[in-house]
């Protein structure tokens, strides 16, 4: 933050385009609860756990609802997306209750629950923490493009799926052969934004100073990067209910993991070479919200269209537009074919092409009212029955004549 305010003050125009063209969003911590007993024991006697968890014992990253399983679930069932969503999934309603709790049947290694620990998985549930209510809170409130949440003891990029999809579930598709760069692994499950989420990371770890230079390994085992420094969540560190996998599944926002680097808690010494390892890769990353395609869905009078879907074709996830017809859908380079469509209006579709510079194309939708909602009111008046003919110069019965008033 002192970083972007003092280059803004002093002219830097790449930082002024950023600050000026950018709503940029910081959480100092998240865990202010974790944080302040690594402060106390300090760099020298501290470990890789200590400040993990809340006060409480939450593992706020995997606090959330695990949307990814429900998902998984209505898919096997042929629910979807006709009557579950693939995208904008709702929380469900028992997770917003006071008494809450969260149960994870995955895991990796031990979890702490309330204090103690879980090492044969399924674990027993275990209450939603404040801190995670006022983080979807905070989601719902603002309408999220990008995100990433900056972790340590790992220098990695990691991005979703966090939730490894069991074998059995696994949809039935063509083989395709494995790429230079993952295993061709049943049980990871990619998310239709597969290929835009590498881009990401990639942006990321390539800037960084020492990212990519993993020829001694992990930080703390064999390197999981095959050398390029990103990792997707489920072949690393499976886990259910992640903040990454919710803010996909429930938002329009893309959000990674970024682990800065191999020391948990480094030393204040220490403190100015990590600011300069990560330095650039943090300017590019947040670069990449102007990547993709921006713009408007208003009607014919001009008046934004709030809750707009926009389709992107090719691509099976969904985003909404914001409370004043505006959206932002980061795409890699290409040409798509997109639509938008809204509740009692007719769809517009159009083709928008998305550059290698930085600046997203603007893409503008005016859709037309349909009739298709007044049709839909007029058969629920009817009973959702189908509604009988008047032949001319027939009478009509006094049963006939009441409905035709209640229509009018």
């Amino acid at each position: 933050m002192q970083f972007l305010c003092k280059e803004y003050q002093d002219g830097n125009p790449r930082v002024q385009s950023l600050v000026t063209e950018t709503r940029i969003h910081l959480l100092p911590s998240l865990n202010p609860d974790g944080y302040e007993l690594a402060r106390e024991a300090g760099s020298e006697l501290g470990n890789w756990a200590l400040g993990h968890w809340t006060e409480e014992g939450y593992d706020l990253f995997e606090n959330f609802p695990d949307l990814a399983s429900a998902l998984w679930a209505a898919e096997e069932r042929r629910l979807v997306p006709h009557k579950f969503p693939n995208y904008h999934i709702p929380i469900p309603e028992h997770y917003l209750a006071e008494d809450a709790t969260v149960s994870h049947g995955m895991g990796h290694g031990g979890r702490a629950v309330m204090g103690r620990w879980c090492l044969m998985p399924p674990c027993p549930p275990w209450q939603v923490a404040v801190e995670t209510r006022a983080v979807m809170a905070w989601m719902d409130k603002n309408p999220f493009v990008l995100g990433a949440n900056l972790q340590g003891g790992e220098k990695l990029v990691s991005y979703p799926f966090d939730t490894a999809r069991p074998v059995s579930e696994t949809p039935a598709a063509a083989p395709r052969p494995p790429d230079d760069y993952e295993d061709d692994n049943p049980e990871l499950q990619e998310t239709p934004d597969h290929a835009i989420f590498r881009w990401l990371a990639i942006s990321y770890a390539s800037a960084h100073l020492t990212m990519t230079e993993t020829f001694r390994g992990g930080c703390h085992t064999q390197d999981m990067t095959n050398a390029m420094g990103i990792v997707q969540g489920a072949k690393w560190h499976p886990r259910a209910g992640s903040m990454n996998d919710f803010s996909y599944l429930h938002t329009n926002c893309l959000e990674l993991s970024i682990y800065l680097g191999c020391d948990k808690f480094p030393h204040e010494s220490e403190l100015q070479q990590e600011w300069e390892n990560n330095k650039e890769s943090l300017l590019t990353f947040m670069e990449q919200v102007h990547r993709g395609i921006k713009g408007l869905v208003t009607d014919q009078q001009g008046e934004p269209i709030a809750n707009a879907t926009i389709v992107v074709g090719g691509i099976n996830h969904n985003i909404k537009t914001a409370s004043g017809g505006d959206y932002w859908r980061i795409l890699n380079p290409g040409e798509y074919r997109v639509s938008a469509r809204a509740e009692g209006y007719n769809p517009s579709v159009k083709t928008c092409s998305v550059f290698y510079d930085i600046g997203a194309t603007q893409c503008n939708f005016v859709l037309s009212r349909s009739n298709w909602k007044r049709i839909r009111e007029i058969m629920a008046m009817n009973g959702n029955r189908p509604i009988r003919r008047i032949v001319p110069g027939r009478p009509m019965t006094p049963r006939e004549r009441m409905r035709l008033r209640m229509r009018l």
